[in-house]
């Protein structure tokens, strides 16, 4: 890995002087060698949307595991619809195969560094490093998923040698290692903006390194803000310096891979969430919305819902009705009734918004006090201005100046897995004078909303603060490791590490996982 880093910074002064559901899809590249197109332009573009493949897969089944049955569940997304889902991450039985994707799937790891190795070999031939600038940009946010998944993985080690079996790192190296990486990187592309990338290898942003250079800046906020009760010091001087250096703050610099706007390649959540669809309901299949997400845009009448979901049909008096996570009891003959997920065969996958950049700058500025270049209450605003602008929907100063409303409580019409509890009190209308945990939960309970289809960014704050506090799932089968209240924590190595690479997965287990390897370990920057 860091010799990618460290011939950047050469190239910087020459230039200024296993399937659960069905068939794969294909995306125009082998999966486990990045060279094999005709053209040094064609296989270049190739390789870069090979690695940006590797954030949120354009491969069906392994976003239906990672981005669907996992993050979209444990997120309060998304609930899984499928009665053969028996041992799944809802109920808190995974199956190996399942919970071992993103460490071990070759469409993640391996991909990734099979095509940053030759588009190293590649830049080098032809002197513009910057396609390997943006790699490396891109291969942080797609490693962050994969550490927040499980804490300790191998890290430092992979891509100095051919070796897959190396040593784990923990994830407070690791963080240190995400910013020194974006550090650098921003500073290389900001020395060659004018430097060339093909826009058909950027779906992103069409090849406008000033755009990367924001997406950096704004990642690196989001990952100091992941470790700001971990290590509140290093959270600081990372997120100040983000924000000074500039980050994302209009809709135009979302990113967001376009890789689907063509029409020839489909949306991979749109397929994941339609396997085994009833058409009758056109509800969807094996995923549709969860009871937590749909409450608590109920009871704020979040103009949003009919941008999110497909309405329900079968109730006259819920429209919006969601599916309890980890349901006891499930039949096809109603659950299709329950409202689906809007997502579009050609929408694209969305890594980060300025919507969440504003909402990260506003829990900086009122919970830790870091300067964020604004007050608090305008940037909690602008999160929920700009998402309303984001997903095309009118009414945000009405939604912003309410202050009685409250999550809806859960009324399952079927009345199949019930809920008498209550979710949360929270109010929409900032208040001041409100205590740092109260403007906390506030603030992440809309970032959350906002956040609608990134479920694994949703999990990892949920487990970072607590908040949005969710419906516990109906059926909790972790034999009492995990508590209901608290939920799953992270995902339990891959059995085939403790085959081949025993000595390091072991001592990683032993010396800097600070748990046992099960699914309610607390990772390092959870623990506050």
């Amino acid at each position: 890995m860091h010799k990618y880093i460290n011939k950047l910074f050469i190239a910087s002064i020459a230039v200024a002087a296993v399937s659960c559901t069905g068939a794969y899809e294909d995306i125009n590249s082998n999966p486990y060698e990045p060279g094999d197109l005709s053209g040094d332009s064609y296989k270049m573009n190739s390789q870069l949307n090979n690695v940006a493949s590797c954030v949120m897969s354009s491969d069906v089944n392994t976003i239906q595991f990672t981005d669907a049955l996992l993050g979209g569940v444990y997120g309060g997304y998304f609930s899984d619809s499928n009665a053969g889902f028996a041992e799944s991450f809802a109920r808190y039985n995974p199956k190996d195969d399942w919970s071992r994707v993103f460490l071990k799937s070759d469409r993640i790891v391996a991909t990734l560094y099979a095509n940053l190795g030759q588009i190293e070999a590649d830049c080098d031939k032809t002197g513009n490093h910057v396609p390997l600038a943006v790699s490396n940009i891109i291969k942080v946010a797609a490693m962050s998923r994969v550490t927040d998944a499980y804490g300790p993985i191998p890290y430092l080690q992979l891509g100095t040698s051919n070796d897959i079996y190396v040593p784990y790192n923990s994830q407070e190296e690791i963080y240190e290692s995400f910013f020194k990486e974006l550090d650098e990187n921003i500073a290389f592309l900001k020395a060659n903006i004018d430097m060339s990338l093909s826009p058909l290898g950027d779906f992103v942003y069409g090849g406008d390194l000033t755009k990367w250079v924001k997406f950096a800046n704004s990642l690196k906020l989001r990952l100091a803000m992941r470790v700001s009760y971990a290590n509140p010091k290093l959270a600081r001087q990372m997120a100040e310096e983000a924000v000074r250096d500039g980050v994302i703050l209009s809709n135009e610099d979302n990113a967001q891979w376009n890789y689907f706007k063509s029409g020839t390649i489909t949306n991979g959540l749109y397929v994941a969430k339609n396997y085994n669809e009833d058409t009758k309901q056109n509800t969807g299949g094996d995923t549709h919305a969860a009871a937590d997400i749909i409450c608590y845009m109920n009871g704020y009448k979040d103009p949003r819902r009919a941008a999110y979901f497909v309405k329900s049909t079968e109730w006259a008096d819920q429209e919006y009705v969601g599916l309890r996570r980890g349901w006891e009891t499930f039949d096809k003959s109603w659950g299709f009734y329950f409202c689906g997920l809007g997502v579009k065969s050609t929408d694209p996958y969305i890594w980060l918004t300025a919507s969440e950049v504003a909402f990260l700058r506003a829990e900086g500025a009122a919970v830790h006090g870091f300067d964020m270049g604004d007050q608090p209450e305008n940037l909690y605003n602008d999160g929920i201005r700009l998402s309303f602008e984001q997903w095309g929907c009118k009414g945000a100063e009405e939604y912003l100046s309410d202050g009685t409303s409250r999550p809806a409580a859960y009324v399952d019409p079927t009345g199949k897995n019930p809920y008498a509890g209550s979710l949360s009190s929270i109010t929409i209308k900032w208040d001041n004078s409100a205590d740092p945990e109260t403007k906390l939960e506030r603030i992440i309970t809309q970032k959350w909303i906002a956040l609608y289809y990134n479920g694994n960014e949703a999990w990892a704050e949920q487990r970072r603060t607590g908040y949005p506090k969710l419906i516990p799932v109906a059926a909790n089968l972790s034999g009492g490791i995990i508590d209901s209240n608290a939920g799953p924590q992270r995902l339990t190595y891959p059995q085939e590490e403790y085959t081949n690479n025993t000595v390091n997965v072991t001592s990683a287990v032993n010396n800097l996982l600070g748990g046992p390897d099960n699914m309610a370990t607390r990772l390092w920057w959870a623990r506050r």
